[in-house]
């Protein structure tokens, strides 16, 4: 008797079953509106296993087209948007992190109704990673011990937007930023947090998935701010108050058009020249790389027509022979600071043209350079013989690709973000001698045997800079 009523209840759930399988025309219909729904209920259809497969193929086809459709309705009627957040690939999110512009605005209504004290201090901190543009901090040290509930924080600012960074000299902290249409260089006050001056000007590039704002760290030189916004506006200011001394448009100067991600480079300034790239040239006479003279704006020479990238011109002794070191969209470059000569070029070819990171000098006559998608790094030497110059590639591998963030030498070992993950190469022969930490697309500086890394989502960290292990 149990075996029959066994028997019988399982006829029945087969012929519900099977009186339930959809029709192909129902499954397409329903594929159409949503994917994955059609895959299932292909795959309980009594078509053959070919169908299915190639049914499967297509959907996951269409379902490319589909997200991206759905993105779009999404994004046009809903709001969606998506931003890096220092992640290796872009975040969907309906709350994008923009700057708090009614809290800026009230901040300076109050400080600007009240006494500023500035303070004063040294000038060493006064480039983009620092005063050798090498991401090493040597001038004092720093606190190593750090307490379990993190740093204390002194003090805190609204700002603007942007990706700048701060140089400091005389106890003023200045940046680039973006504030709601206009581009703005600033000075704080370093103890305090405090505005001390502001020079705004009409300015606004925008990028659906970089972000918005400037990108580029301001230099300081001899009592002067020299700033390159993302479209392209060069400005020199006295640093005491924000006076503009001259005010310049490199794109427009160079005949040239911008980069996707928009000018992402900080001014070099050396020999009484302020150095830049600009993107890339749309006539027989745009030019690539220029130098304006850094007391009064004039442009003194430019030179090439190859695409730029966003890294940031380095001065650099290579080969006995001071020289400015370029790393541009395909090649790397070096040329003659007095009148922008062509020294040598090495091809370094990277996908979209988008070479980052900084390139990182090793001893007289090598150096190092690295770049993400896929391209991985390589390190270069440099000789001379006469005027003539030559390269050699030292080693070359994919053990370190540094997308967003440059790397830092420390006790003949290279330290940087592969993609996000942190990795230590030996400088000598490339070797691996550890990968391990994640920390999203953020940046990093070296000091004294030890890194300090603000990792992509805000958090900062501390790790020893040994080849023996990842040590946080």
């Amino acid at each position: 008797m149990a075996l029959r009523v066994a028997g019988l209840f399982f006829n029945l759930r087969v012929g519900v079953g099977i009186a339930r399988r959809p029709s192909m025309n129902t499954i397409r219909w329903k594929a159409l509106v949503f994917p994955p729904l059609g895959l299932l209920l292909l795959w309980r259809s009594r078509v053959g296993l070919g169908r299915k497969i190639l049914g499967t193929i297509g959907l996951l086809l269409y379902s490319l087209l589909y997200l991206v459709i759905l993105a779009a309705v999404l994004h046009w009627g809903f709001g969606l948007e998506f931003e890096m957040r220092g992640r290796p690939i872009p975040v969907p999110t309906f709350s994008k992190n923009v700057p708090d512009f009614r809290a800026l605005e009230e901040s300076r209504k109050q400080q600007s109704a009240s006494t500023v004290t500035q303070s004063d201090g040294g000038v060493y901190w006064t480039d983009f990673r620092g005063p050798r543009r090498d991401g090493k901090y040597d001038e004092s040290p720093v606190a190593t011990n750090w307490p379990p509930t993190g740093l204390p924080v002194l003090w805190r600012q609204p700002i603007g937007g942007g990706y700048a960074s701060f140089v400091i000299a005389h106890g003023h902290a200045f940046t680039l930023e973006q504030r709601r249409d206009r581009e703005a260089v600033t000075a704080y006050d370093s103890a305090t947090g405090r505005e001390l001056w502001a020079h705004t000007y009409p300015a606004f590039f925008q990028e659906w998935m970089g972000g918005d704002g400037p990108r580029g760290t301001p230099t300081y030189a001899e009592d002067h701010l020299y700033t390159l916004g993302a479209v392209g506006d060069l400005h020199c200011l006295r640093a005491e108050d924000g006076k503009v001394q001259w005010h310049r448009n490199i794109l427009q100067d160079l005949q040239c058009s911008n980069l996707m991600y928009g000018t992402a480079i900080s001014p070099l300034v050396a020999k009484g020249k302020v150095i830049v790239t600009a993107g890339q040239g749309f006539t027989a006479m745009s030019r690539t790389v220029a130098a304006y003279d850094q007391q009064s704006g004039e442009l003194r020479w430019s030179v090439l027509t190859n695409k730029m990238a966003y890294v940031s011109p380095v001065l650099a002794q290579l080969a006995g022979v001071e020289q400015i070191l370029i790393v541009g969209g395909t090649h790397v470059f070096g040329l003659n600071p007095g009148d922008g000569k062509l020294l040598w070029q090495q091809p370094w070819p990277v996908a979209y043209d988008n070479n980052i990171a900084q390139p990182l000098l090793v001893g007289t006559n090598r150096f190092f350079v690295s770049s993400g998608y896929g391209a991985g790094c390589a390190l270069f030497e440099v000789t001379r013989a006469g005027d003539a110059f030559s390269l050699r590639t030292v080693w070359k591998n994919k053990y370190l690709k540094n997308k967003f963030t440059s790397s830092v030498l420390w006790d003949n070992h290279i330290y940087g973000l592969d993609e996000d993950i942190l990795t230590c190469l030996d400088v000598e022969t490339g070797a691996r001698r550890w990968k391990d930490g994640r920390y999203g697309h953020g940046q990093m500086i070296v000091s004294q045997g030890h890194l300090i890394i603000l990792a992509g989502d805000g958090q900062l960290a501390l790790v020893r800079a040994t080849s023996a292990a990842h040590e946080e």
